[in-house]
């Protein structure tokens, strides 16, 4: 029996010694496993403990940082892996910190590490979270693999397909993915977001001129200008090209945008050096705002391209909303071009001229020659339609010249002391040859280049300063004058001055108009100016002067000459030789004493809303403070309205004077400029806010909201009396 047990406890003894030499045997071979692994570049190993600090590293990951184990073990996991930055390329994911915190898995996560020679590394880790038997947590247990040279050649080509590489910019595809997500987002926030589109003027004029290397640095520094202008408060990235656009989130203050978009028009219009040469461009911006304009990426876009397009029409150099009368310019401008080309074929289009006049003497100096069309069908169009048609291709050029032409004939019948003014185009300008034309036209004509002066806008000085430059000595030479015509409005630098090039400045009329309300800064403008031309030899003119009161002011500011409605409309050349037949070069003022707020003629359905009840009118003339409307009778002075000017604009007005069918309304809120010729308001009520509140917005004039008709429930009998109405023209 003793036998046996001795024997039995022998085995015994011997099996648990097996199989404690099979387990260290085990963890053996389980160690050499892991360091084998390690030793092929599989994977590193980590651990921390229960309270998130490192307490474990293997050799690898060690010796791949190059730092040793003393220095991070029992830090904070989180100062030891960093989340990567976010950029063009990175992956999305949770923060480390908040799946610790959560002692959540760690499936792929992406951090930074930073090696003992200071450079940052990128590591892939998973780990588990480790709990014991009582299910304490323990700590996370890990792996890791450094994937640096993945993680940076993934990155780099995701950044080169959304950024630019010429100005590192976001580029198309970029500003493509960020306005779809952000219009997205902001329909369910219903928030707003404004969109600029911007295109270069006269940038092809630099690359042909300067060559495309300096296109391309002239490029950089735009993209500079335009972000340190923008700054956080949006994205502006480059569609190709000189096409740039700009993205704002959660501005649709249309008075802050139309200033911002101004800033970046003075901006991009300042001189640029390169290559140790001086160059001018300048741009024009389009704006669009969701959800006023659009919803989708694409609508938001085609209506800021629009805007954009009508900018460049009115004159370049300056911006543009978008509006929903613009989609119907759109096929307008394309139909005019058409009889625009008739007509140059035809010889329908003739010359009028307005006098320049000494304030003093009231006596003519000289005649501008300024372009009228009368069509058979439209009627009289204004050169501010058709001139821009005319500056999109080569047909201002013949019509240019025609006129040049033809003024020089007509001005041969005037006084000798009389001069002529004749606008010149950009395009015309700098297209080689201008020089031959001038003197062509003079010496056919038999008129002495002393009397001929070529108003010149500064969109001239946009491109290569040299070639303009040697432009003006050539027209110099031949003895004819020069006139800077609407200055500081456009391009403007006091740089180009200098040269003496000029023999007059003209005053532009926005800083006539208005000059004498109370506060207005344009006196002083006014007054700079002639100051500088008198330091500099140079006349002045005053543009645009309509009342009294302006008269005067420019007057006593030192202007030398005078033109506008208080002296002369323009006039026939017929009506030029029957007054100098009579002996008389003097046009007495007549005008207005007082200057009134611009108004706009205009003709228009639009929205009364009174109490519940909404009544069509039509908008007869339009101001910043105030309007004229028809269409309804029995409306009592004093009376507070609404008027809808359509598109979600709003305004809150009082019926200041009255007649039988004619109201006049000042506003609460004065309207802002809108960068084309018009007035809007500064907000717009959102779409959203009258879905809320129940409003249909198809009720709201012509906007481009089309729901149900407005409610009639529950409705008080109508105050007013609505009227027929009648729209000329349709």
């Amino acid at each position: 029996m003793r036998l046996g047990f001795r024997k039995n406890q022998r085995e015994s003894n011997n099996a648990a010694a097996e199989q404690r030499a099979a387990e260290t045997s085990g963890a053996t071979d389980r160690s050499v496993v892991l360091g084998e692994v390690e030793e092929l570049g599989i994977g590193m190993f980590w651990a921390t403990d229960a309270e998130g600090n490192l307490s474990f590293l293997s050799q690898r990951a060690l010796a791949d940082l190059g730092s040793g184990g003393d220095e991070l073990i029992g830090k904070p996991l989180i100062r030891v892996f960093n989340d990567i930055e976010e950029e063009v390329g990175a992956p999305t994911q949770r923060s480390l910190a908040f799946k610790l915190k959560a002692r959540s898995k760690l499936d792929e996560q992406i951090v930074a590490v930073e090696d003992a020679r200071g450079s940052t590394r990128w590591w892939r880790l998973n780990g588990r979270p480790l709990l014991d038997a009582e299910g304490n947590f323990r700590g996370y247990r890990g792996s890791a693999v450094d994937i640096s040279a993945q993680y940076a050649y993934e990155t780099q080509v995701a950044r080169q397909s959304q950024v630019d590489e010429l100005t590192g910019l976001a580029n198309r595809r970029k500003l493509n993915e960020r306005l779809s997500a952000m219009l997205a987002a902001f329909r369910v926030s219903q928030r707003s977001c404004a969109l600029m589109m911007l295109d270069l003027d006269r940038f092809k004029q630099v690359n042909d001129t300067m060559g495309h290397p300096a296109g391309d640095e002239l490029l950089k520094q735009v993209a500079t200008r335009l972000q340190s202008i923008v700054k956080d408060h949006g994205e502006v990235g480059r569609l190709g090209g000189d096409e740039f656009q700009v993205l704002l989130p959660d501005m649709d203050d249309r008075g802050t945008l139309g200033e911002l978009a101004n800033r970046i028009v003075q901006s991009i219009s300042q001189p640029y050096q390169i290559n140790g040469r001086r160059a001018i461009i300048g741009t024009s911006v389009g704006i669009a705002i969701a959800p006023y304009d659009g919803v989708e990426a694409d609508e938001l876009t085609r209506a800021a391209d629009m805007a954009l397009y009508s900018a460049k029409e009115t004159r370049g150099g300056t911006f543009c909303f978008f509006t929903s009368e613009l989609r119907d310019a759109a096929s307008k401008t394309a139909m005019l071009g058409d009889r625009l080309r008739d007509a140059v074929d035809n010889g329908d289009l003739k010359l009028a001229y307005q006098p320049l006049v000494d304030p003093l003497t009231n006596e003519v100096k000289c005649f501008e020659a300024l372009l009228r069309w009368h069509d058979e069908e439209a009627g009289d169009i204004s050169p501010a339609q058709f001139i821009p048609v005319a500056e999109n291709d080569d047909l201002i050029i013949r019509i240019g010249e025609a006129a040049l032409r033809q003024a020089c004939v007509d001005a041969l019948a005037w006084p000798d002391t009389i001069r002529v003014a004749v606008n010149v185009s950009a395009k015309q300008f700098i297209r080689p040859g201008y020089r031959k034309a001038v003197a062509a036209a003079l010496a056919a004509s038999g008129l002495p280049p002393q009397r001929l002066e070529l108003e010149i806008t500064e969109s001239v000085f946009v491109g290569d300063l040299e070639t303009v430059d040697a432009i003006f000595r050539d027209l110099k030479k031949l003895g004819v004058r020069l006139a800077l015509d609407d200055f500081g409005t456009g391009y403007s630098s006091l740089g180009y001055l200098k040269h003496g090039h000029f023999n007059k400045i003209k005053i532009d009329q926005s800083f006539v108009r208005g000059c004498t309300e109370n506060g207005d800064i344009n006196p002083a403008i006014i007054a700079a100016i002639v100051a500088l031309a008198k330091a500099l030899g140079m006349e002045t003119v005053a543009e645009g002067v309509e009342a009294m009161d302006e008269l005067a002011l420019v007057k006593e500011r030192g202007a030398d000459l005078v033109q506008g409605y208080i002296f002369s409309r323009p006039i026939t050349q017929e009506q030029v030789l029957a007054q100098f037949a009579e002996g008389s070069g003097v046009f007495r003022p007549s005008g207005p004493p007082r200057h009134r707020a611009e108004r706009i003629t205009i003709f228009r359905k639009v929205g009364l809303i009174h109490e519940d009840h909404y009544y069509d009118v039509i908008l007869r003339n339009l101001s910043k403070t105030g309007a004229r409307i028809t269409g309804l009778a029995g409306v009592p002075v004093g009376t507070e309205v609404v008027l809808d000017l359509g598109h979600g604009q709003l305004v809150v007005s009082k019926v200041a004077n009255a007649t039988e069918n004619s109201q006049g309304l000042k506003f609460e809120t004065p309207l802002i400029a809108d960068g084309s010729g018009g007035f809007m308001t500064r907000h717009r009520i959102s779409p959203y806010s009258l879905a809320e509140a129940g409003i249909p917005l198809a009720a709201l004039g012509a906007g481009a909201f089309p729901l149900a008709k407005w409610r009639d429930a529950n409705k008080t009998v109508p105050k007013f009396v609505q009227l027929e109405l009648s729209v000329p023209g349709t």
